[in-house]
């Protein structure tokens, strides 16, 4: 039985309509500047997290306790898909991993920053395995330690993991399978143990990972970053442990320097720096979440490429969750001949999916430069401007995610204390209908919570196409509103065709 959660209702979808006309006025007439985003609050003065923020950077102990649990789960996890019931709500594998995992992951990057790459289990794993250390800096001989080849240092390798893992999900539907869940995690701890052993540092996290790419891009929306606490202390430096690291303390596994490090896309929170450094000066702070995103971060032609393939393949994780999906799938395989599960039919519909708002975003940029009172090289323009993508992927990924998370997650307790479903039956019609009738907070909250995140998203989106368009004309006084305009269209275009997805009736996971 295929049951359906309701959509936004009009009023709702109204309102945030409302509220992006009004964003679109204020960016248009407002007078630009280019003064940098300030203020920020040390962690370690706000009550509690202070003291949790010291703890973990004080003793390796805190961490390491994590990454046991994280262990421990993620092997339950294996276990349950590989010998558990074949029921997937009611085995641990499929519902921790993609109803209570992913959709939580997301949301909690906005609160904690790349947190899970902290405890992640496939890196841990990994160390375990090839390090043979718990914490403690390993002998250089665990690994051959080889430099990633030039070709592979980006994040393409990242991109098309994440377009596999997409298409093995929602085409040949892992998520509703515990055995091929546990299969892929273990095919994840091979590649992630394969390229520890073979290159330096955390080469897999920094550009073959698709959760971690995915995480560290969402990061630098996030309301936390880990900094030197006076800058000028890390201006003297010439020691650098946060880069090489001391005798027990690994040196940055993605090769950062803290006095230089303005964006967070690959920082994997391990708590080395902090713990490496003599002099106490690395912390976690609470900022702006747009000032990274608008000012620091630097544009590079593959992170422009992952942040607007993230936006299509977020858009097309909502739009295999909509019935005209499933009635237009088997209408084109039709027409194909395609059968069974009707792979050829998804494939084109997924490449058509990601590539529409690349090939829009492309033909603004084309039109942006048009407009813009100076030759301006399309690459670098491509790539200045892709930020812009990143908000409006971001806040749709958690508004969905939020769905599944509030009205798929009740009964998890059950799950959890029977992972491998052992004498349980399919949910029956009564249950998901419970499910549907009973999510863990009030559908209006819910509904609130969607659509503020979607005018977030868009005001984010403006503001970091002022200012990275202006950045690119050379005199000031030449500036004029209407080279956003293209930007605009692309901002409005997608925020719309995303509200429309959440208003309409969104087919349950399991």
């Amino acid at each position: 039985m295929t049951m359906t959660h309701p959509g936004l209702p009009d009023l709702w979808l109204w309102f945030a309509l409302a509220s992006m006309s009004l964003s679109v006025l204020w960016i248009l007439f407002r007078v630009p500047n280019n003064s940098s985003v300030q203020g920020f609050i040390n962690v370690e003065r706000i009550p509690v997290f202070g003291q949790l923020a010291r703890l973990f950077s004080a003793s390796p102990w805190p961490l390491l306790i994590l990454k046991f649990i994280s262990v421990a789960l993620f092997l339950t996890v294996i276990a349950a898909g590989l010998f558990g019931t074949p029921i997937p709500e009611r085995n641990l594998a499929t519902t921790l991993t993609w109803t209570v995992w992913w959709a939580g992951l997301i949301i909690t990057v906005f609160f904690l920053g790349s947190a899970w790459c902290a405890v992640c289990p496939w890196d841990t794993i990994a160390s375990w395995l090839v390090k043979h250390r718990l914490w403690r800096r390993a002998d250089e001989s665990s690994s051959l330690g080889l430099k990633v080849p030039k070709a592979w240092r980006n994040v393409w390798p990242a991109l098309a993991m994440f377009v596999g893992l997409t298409w093995l999900e929602l085409g040949v539907g892992v998520t509703t399978n515990p055995y091929a869940t546990a299969v892929l995690s273990l095919v994840m701890i091979v590649m992630a143990t394969v390229y520890m052993a073979v290159f330096e540092g955390k080469a897999f996290c920094k550009h073959v990972c698709p959760v971690g790419r995915t995480v560290g891009f969402y990061a630098q929306l996030s309301m936390v970053e880990l900094r030197p606490r006076q800058q000028q202390i890390c201006t003297d430096c010439t020691t650098m442990e946060c880069y090489h690291g001391t005798k027990e303390i690994e040196p940055c596994p993605t090769h950062l320097v803290m006095g230089t490090l303005t964006q967070s896309t690959y920082c994997t929170s391990c708590s080395a720096c902090t713990m490496s450094c003599p002099h106490d000066n690395v912390g976690w702070r609470v900022r702006s979440p747009a000032v990274e995103a608008i000012q620091h971060a630097r544009p590079h032609w593959d992170e422009a490429w992952f942040m607007l393939g993230l936006l299509g393949l977020t858009t097309f994780h909502g739009i295999t969750m909509m019935e005209f999906w499933e009635q237009g799938l088997s209408k084109f395989g039709q027409l194909i001949g395609d059968s069974g599960q009707l792979i050829w039919s998804f494939s084109t519909g997924m490449v058509l999916v990601f590539f529409a708002p690349i090939l829009l975003y492309s033909l603004l940029i084309k039109l942006t430069q048009w407009l813009m009172p100076s030759e301006i090289n399309f690459k670098q323009l491509f790539s200045k401007l892709a930020f812009i993508s990143l908000p409006l992927a971001f806040v749709y990924h958690i508004a969905h995610n939020l769905n599944h998370l509030i009205r798929e997650s009740r009964g998890f307790t059950d799950v959890l204390m029977n992972p491998l479903g052992r004498d349980t039956l399919p949910l029956s019609s009564g249950e998901l209908h419970m499910r549907h009738m009973n999510p863990l907070i009030s559908e209006q909250l819910l509904y609130g919570l969607q659509a503020g995140l979607m005018i977030f998203g868009f005001w984010l989106a403006l503001q970091i196409l002022q200012r990275r368009t202006m950045e690119t004309v050379n005199d000031q006084s030449t500036w004029r509103p209407h080279y956003l305009l293209p930007g605009i269209i692309f901002i409005i275009s997608v925020t719309a065709f995303n509200l429309w997805l959440l208003v309409q009736p969104m087919i349950m996971r399991m």
